[in-house]
């Protein structure tokens, strides 16, 4: 009980936090600009039901904070507008199950929290360190904790309750929704075989060049009735272009080495006497960790990356690794209990980073960017600023919704900049990330949305030209030469039209296959036709195929009658999981939502400027 709901409640771990982690650090931010709308104002309306801005502020604030601290670092524009929309919807969806859950009349009892808060503790605190013994969650523990002055005291069971309160009638509603789900052995087995049956192919492909379709004649009819009929794949992102000042932050053989030394020197003094725990609190730069004494948690094999995890399990009960380098920098790791195939570490990251001359000179020159250039509505002093620097701008192209990547790295935040309000010719402010200082130009924006008629008409004219051709592929030169391959053979026909044949890996109804696709008309056709049989021409993949399938190997019905009780649990499992998102999709879609977070932020920009 209570499983599926409980990865959802992250608010949780803050509770559990104020207990095993003495200081957390909480701190505001709304993430709305710098905007100041009143308390009352409504950031959305869900069915009638507003959502505060000062809710939302709140939330968000909260959210933040625990990704600050997590990261150990402040979140990007990226992160934080990806943030932002998960707690949207986060929010909107418990009104939306808050009003359904009156509606059907589903509440819960306090003898039905007491026995949750018994029986089915969250997974934080079956985790934490304290509650353990021989590296396996105590039950015992935890019952004497919850009984305990402290968990009164520091909230826990306040939190534990709110926790069950809204979790229990959620569980009530989703066993409802869920309740009726039925596997017959005939949809268990047409699952295995397609997972499980293989087929391989020869083909010759056939793709309109460019001649042929410059030749198509479209009409305007053509043209207007593939638009009505294709609207939502004709809806595109927004779409922007950039122009880039980059300052890297260079780490240099001498940044390495000096981080390696005092890693060296840090694990001599811990050999020495000092305290591991100390020393993580202080110099780790692993935040999450560091405040609990670099605790990584008790936990099996595979957690870590491949150079750490060879490290850390080579060590003895007690043990301190010398420095270990991986991507996040160098660990001293330490082994502090291991109980069978379970481990509690702890460990300390020193990242690599700039030497301080090297840093003050990077920010320097950053500072001058920041005061030529930031934030100007003037695009020329973008231009000057780039030249005075001896910066080369570079051209990045951003698209709604997918990281920006330019000179061989993922931009941060510049993206979601460009995208959120920013208007053509505008300056970013400057972003300060791990790898460097970023400054852009907004040099072009194009809202996202379904583009006009008329506005599309070259896309759309290349659309049903890519069509009219691969019809006239099939009628004409496909089908003569498919003629000649079942007469013949597949190679011989392609050998005298000196055409290319293509043998494809063995693959199931449900694979990719390369250059063909998944689940299409040529991967149906593979499994339709007999063996040895060549087909009619196909299309698939903007192209025409003609096949011929070369074997087939059907599923092992034995293997399948072995793992069939397994297989219909984990099936039963997902249909009722794909039950309960497609209730809570149909439940959003049906639900009267005024999004107004564009309108109070733009509000936000205009109180700031």
């Amino acid at each position: 009980m209570l499983q599926t709901m409980r990865s959802a409640a992250k608010y949780i771990w803050v509770i559990i936090a104020a207990f095993f982690i003495l200081g957390f650090l909480v701190y505001q931010t709304s993430g709305l600009s710098g905007g100041r709308p009143t308390a009352t104002s409504s950031i959305a309306t869900v069915n009638g039901r507003d959502i505060p801005v000062a809710e939302w502020q709140r939330v968000l604030s909260q959210r933040s904070a625990e990704a600050n601290q997590r990261l150990g670092r402040p979140l990007t524009l990226d992160e934080q507008k990806q943030l932002e929309d998960r707690t949207f919807d986060e929010l909107v969806a418990n009104i939306l199950l808050d009003q359904e859950l009156a509606r059907r009349h589903i509440g819960v009892s306090d003898a039905e929290v007491i026995e949750a808060a018994r029986t089915s503790p969250p997974p934080e605190l079956m985790s934490a360190p304290q509650l353990q013994t021989d590296g396996r969650f105590d039950q015992q523990k935890y019952l004497r904790f919850l009984t305990s002055p402290m968990a009164k005291q520091n909230g826990m069971l306040n939190g534990l309750e709110a926790l069950y309160r809204q979790d229990i009638p959620r569980e009530k509603l989703y066993e409802q929704v869920a309740s009726g789900v039925y596997v017959t052995d005939q949809l268990l087995w047409n699952l295995w075989h397609d997972t499980h049956d293989t087929a391989q192919i020869s083909y010759v492909r056939f793709a309109p060049d460019s001649a042929r379709l410059a030749a198509a004649s479209v009409t305007d009819a053509e043209l207007r009735a593939y638009y009505d009929k294709h609207r939502e794949e004709l809806t595109r992102k927004g779409q922007a272009v950039v122009s880039l000042l980059v300052i890297p932050r260079v780490i240099s053989h001498a940044d390495s080495a000096a981080t390696l030394a005092h890693a060296v020197a840090l694990r001599d003094s811990i050999e020495k006497g000092a305290s591991f725990t100390d020393a993580a609190k202080r110099e780790s730069s692993d935040s999450a960790s560091a405040v609990n004494g670099g605790s990584l948690g008790w936990g099996k094999r595979g957690r870590f990356v491949p150079e750490f995890e060879a490290a850390a399990w080579a060590l003895k009960p007690g043990e301190v690794s010398r420095p270990v380098l991986t991507p996040f920098g160098y660990h001293l790791i330490k082994m502090d209990q291991r109980q069978g195939d379970s481990a509690l570490f702890s460990h300390i990251l020193l990242r690599i980073q700039q030497s301080d001359s090297s840093a003050e000179r990077v920010n320097a020159r950053a500072d001058s960017l920041e005061r030529a250039a930031a934030q100007a509505e003037v695009p020329a002093q973008f231009d000057r600023a780039a030249t005075e620097l001896h910066l080369t701008p570079i051209s990045a192209h951003v698209t709604e919704g997918v990281p920006l990547f330019a000179d061989g790295r993922q931009i941060p935040s510049v993206g979601t900049w460009a995208l959120g309000g920013a208007t053509p010719g505008e300056t970013s402010e400057l972003f300060d990330a791990p790898d460097g200082y970023y400054l852009a130009r907004l040099d072009s924006l194009t809202p996202g949305g379904l583009p006009s008629f008329e506005q599309d008409r070259a896309t759309l004219r290349r659309l049903v030209a890519q069509e009219k051709a691969l019809d006239a592929i099939a009628a004409g030169p496909a089908r003569e030469f498919a003629s000649k391959a079942a007469a013949t053979s597949l190679s011989e026909a392609a050998k005298a039209a000196k055409l290319t044949v293509t043998t494809s890996p063995p693959f199931t109804p449900t694979s990719y296959v390369p250059e063909i696709g998944r689940m299409n008309e040529v991967v149906g056709a593979a499994f339709a036709l007999p063996v040895g049989a060549v087909s009619l021409p196909v299309e698939a993949a903007s192209s025409v195929y003609v096949l011929h399938v070369d074997r087939r190997v059907p599923a092992d019905s034995a293997a399948w009658l072995k793992q069939k009780a397994t297989q219909r649990q984990t099936v039963v499992r997902d249909l009722q999981r794909q039950r309960v998102e497609e209730f809570l999709t149909d439940l959003r879609e049906v639900a009267k939502i005024t999004d107004n977070r564009k309108v109070v932020e733009a509000a936000a920009r205009r109180a700031t400027t």
